[in-house]
């Protein structure tokens, strides 16, 4: 406990600005709410004349005059994209921060096995998610209170289910390559979560693509699915499941045998 209590305190400036940056666009997008409404008419036809650009975010088939629709199309970009961001920060410099800053010698001399250490780190990933993500949904159901608004909770908790998972998944990516690397891998990690995002935009643009969804774990978090059809795919959550697995696997399996310099 006294490795993953030092790993939270050396953490807890990057969580409180990522959680406080992510609560205060959140706050910002649902406060804007009942303005944005009454244009609604104004607003779906520009919306509908953008051709390729509304299929790609899904802007076809959510109604921004439903304050879901709109919480799906605003606050779920903000939530899906800075939250997988923070995710691959986190992961990929859990492992790697360790060499890069020349600590790895003097934490290794401890009573404490490597295992203990990938175990640790892991789980301060996961704590840091979590209220990453507590955060955010308090933040949204706060607001919508005092803006006096309903949202669907069945699709509310669905799509939070699903980028909580989403970050989960890319974070647990982003560890087991932290395992690998020896200096900052921040680039990579920032890099990974861009390329995912930007791959579910492509299988969105076009049916001949619909394939990358399968790759990238934007795929099971559309919002527009989730909402349109209340549930989220479960092959796609599935392989989601099997990639964040696999990612651990690999962090504990190179970590231990690794050898540290």
């Amino acid at each position: 406990m006294t490795l993953l209590a030092s790993e939270l305190k050396r953490s807890r400036t990057a969580l409180i600005i990522w959680s406080a940056a992510i609560a205060l666009l959140l706050f910002v997008c649902l406060i804007i709410f009942p303005d944005m409404k009454s244009q609604v008419n104004e607003l779906n036809a520009v919306f509908s004349s953008m051709g390729g650009f509304t299929e790609a975010f899904g802007m076809d088939r959510l109604n921004m005059g439903e304050l879901m629709g709109f919480y799906g199309l605003e606050c779920g970009n903000i939530l899906g994209i800075g939250g997988a961001f923070f995710a691959a920060y986190i992961g990929v410099s859990a492992l790697a921060d360790e060499e890069k800053n020349r600590t790895a010698e003097f934490l290794l001399t401890h009573p404490v096995s490597r295992t203990r250490i990938v175990s640790d780190k892991l789980l301060c990933i996961l704590i840091q998610i979590l209220i990453l993500n507590a955060v955010s949904i308090l933040t949204a159901l706060a607001v919508t209170y005092a803006i006096g608004e309903e949202l669907q909770m069945t699709e509310f908790l669905l799509l939070h289910a699903a980028y909580l998972l989403l970050q989960i998944e890319i974070a647990a990516v982003c560890f087991g390559i932290s395992s690998v690397l020896r200096r900052s891998g921040i680039g990579v990690g920032l890099g990974i979560a861009a390329i995912l995002y930007f791959l579910n935009i492509i299988a969105n643009l076009t049916e001949d693509a619909d394939w990358l969804k399968y790759i990238t774990p934007f795929g099971y978090a559309e919002a527009a699915d989730i909402i349109t059809d209340a549930k989220v795919d479960p092959v796609l959550m599935g392989i989601g499941c099997a990639v964040t697995v696999a990612g651990i696997a690999a962090a504990f399996i190179v970590y231990t045998r690794k050898d540290i310099h």
